[in-house]
This record gives structure tokens, sequence and C-alpha cells, in this order.
């Protein structure tokens, strides 16, 4: 049985189909209590009962995932940290958030926007350094959209999969980032250990 915010989902999409879907990804770049981790894999459990099609959710959660990042993009490109920063409350950054974000955007250049769309709360925030940093529009379209359709091909599938448990990826999704920073730590620290050695030399 739903409650809470996954009804107000299933309502949404419910109504206005792939329209709804590709709102509520919009909605979820910008706002914390709207997480791809209950709508993809809900829209996921409608693609198996039949009510979506599996290529129609993705295009429609792909296309409001690249919308929603481009909204943050224009805000970092035209409103700057100050703005960003004014009004994070309503976007779920903070300072040490965006200068995290900023620190992997400096570290690994536009590449990060690609690897960045498959990791939870990183995938939103990254888009705000890349206009800060007046990354290439066309670029930062074209890896945007190659990143989203990945995480939500993955999320809208395992929906598909699970059926009625569908909740479950939300716990999945929780272990999942853990590995994911503990990994990009422990990749951090080899890479310092080795651009250290080689400047000895």
């Amino acid at each position: 049985m739903l409650d809470g915010i996954d009804q107000w989902v299933m309502d949404v999409i419910s109504a206005l189909g792939y329209l709804g879907l590709a709102l509520l990804l919009v909605a979820e770049n910008l706002f914390p209590p709207i997480p791809s981790e209950i709508v993809l894999p809900l829209a996921g459990f409608l693609v198996g009962r039949g009510d979506l099609n599996f290529w129609g959710a993705l295009v429609a959660a792909t296309l409001g995932s690249v919308l929603g990042a481009l909204i943050l993009y224009a805000l970092g490109r035209w409103g700057g940290r100050r703005l960003v920063l004014r009004y994070g409350s309503w976007l779920r950054v903070d300072k040490k958030r965006l200068d995290r974000a900023e620190g992997w955007f400096r570290s690994y250049g536009d590449w990060v926007v690609l690897f960045a769309r498959v990791v939870p709360v990183a995938r939103s925030i990254i888009s705000i350094p890349a206009g800060t940093a007046r990354m290439p529009l066309a670029r930062f379209v074209v890896l945007t959209t190659i990143g989203s359709a990945l995480w939500n091909a993955v999320l809208i599938g395992a929906g598909v999969f699970l059926g009625a448990n569908w909740a479950l990826v939300q716990d999945w999704i929780g272990s999942y980032s853990n590995t994911v920073l503990v990994v990009a730590t422990v990749a951090v620290a080899v890479f310092l250990v080795l651009y250290y050695f080689r400047r000895e030399r």
C-alpha cells in the first residue's frame, strides 16, 4: 500500500502519464522531497503492469532530468555562487556541498558531469559548478543526457524486475551510495600518493 510521497508520485504519473514523469524528474533535480529513487522504480512498476512503455518512460525521465539539470546549470552560469547559496535551502545545496562539487569539477574536468549523474545527490549539484565554470552548453547537455539515461534505465529496469517490491530499490541505493563514497575516497587517496611520489622523483 502506498503512502505519502509514493502515493503522490503515483497520482501524478497516473494523471499525466509520460508528461507527469518528465515533470517529476525536473522537480527531482531541484527539490529534496522528490528523490529519483522513488519516482523511477515506481515508473518501472507501472511499466511492468502495462500502464507505461519502457522506452517512453526512459525518454520522458531523461528529458525531465536534462531540463532540471539545465535549470541548475543556468543558475550557476548566470547567477553565480552568491545566488545559488542564497537559495540553497530550496535546492538542497549548502556551501560544503557546493565546494565539494566545485572541487570535483576542477580536479576531473567536464567528464565529472557524466559520472556524477549516477551518484545520488551529486547528480543534481554537479550542474551548478558546470554552469559557474561556463562549461560549453552542448557538451553539458550531451554528457548529462548520457549519464541520466543510464541512471534512469537502471532504476526503471529495477522497478520492472521487482514489481510490487519496487520500494526495495531505495535500500539498495543507500548501500550503493556508501560504496561509491568509499571507492571515491580510496581513489582520491591513491591519486594523491602517486602524485606525491611523482613530484618527489
